[in-house]
């Protein structure tokens, strides 16, 4: 059976992605990822008119596989409940250094829609939990610990060091029982 080849949209994608990693989303040009994914700034052009589309590609592409790495963990680890399993798999997700917000800034100038899908998984996610976790004060507590954490990793304001972070993830999985 032969592999799937990859279509343009996820070529770009992927070639976005290293882009960004390399250089901060906030540097990232057209013309490194047309370079990089072998296509056409028009064929870039065609799939993301606009740099912010690209961008908002690239969220939409994170948030997929954020939840099906939460898939895969609630599958695999079915004696943890989904509030732990939550609270785990950010704490991981947290340690790998994100990129300045100023790109954000910047998409958001281009596109205000920019944030509709961020917003829209985070309610989800927030209603998926509350559908799983019978008490919702510990829920409250612990993902708004974590959306904390996230914000302050994005916006570069960390003010934790490791071992505070780490004891907050311990004291958040206790809470979560």
């Amino acid at each position: 059976m032969r592999a799937r080849r990859k279509n343009s949209r996820e070529k770009i994608l992927a070639a976005a992605a290293d882009v960004a990693r390399e250089s901060g989303p906030g540097s990232l040009s057209l013309e490194a990822v047309a370079s990089r994914a072998g296509v056409s700034k028009g064929g870039l052009l065609y799939n993301f008119p606009t740099k912010a589309k690209l961008m908002q590609g690239l969220v939409e592409g994170y948030l997929r596989e954020f939840e099906q790495a939460l898939e895969t963990a609630s599958t695999n680890d079915k004696d943890e409940n989904p509030l732990a399993v939550y609270i785990r798999l950010s704490a991981n997700d947290y340690e790998e250094k994100q990129p300045s917000a100023s790109w954000i800034f910047s998409a958001i100038a281009e596109d205000p829609d920019f944030m509709t899908p961020i917003k829209t998984f985070k309610r989800q996610l927030f209603e998926r939990l509350k559908g799983e976790t019978p008490d919702l004060k510990s829920l409250l507590v612990c993902y708004l610990a974590i959306e904390g954490l996230r914000s302050m990793n994005l916006f570069d304001s960390d003010v934790l060091s490791k071992g505070e972070r780490d004891l907050l993830v311990s004291s958040l999985l206790e809470i979560a029982g």
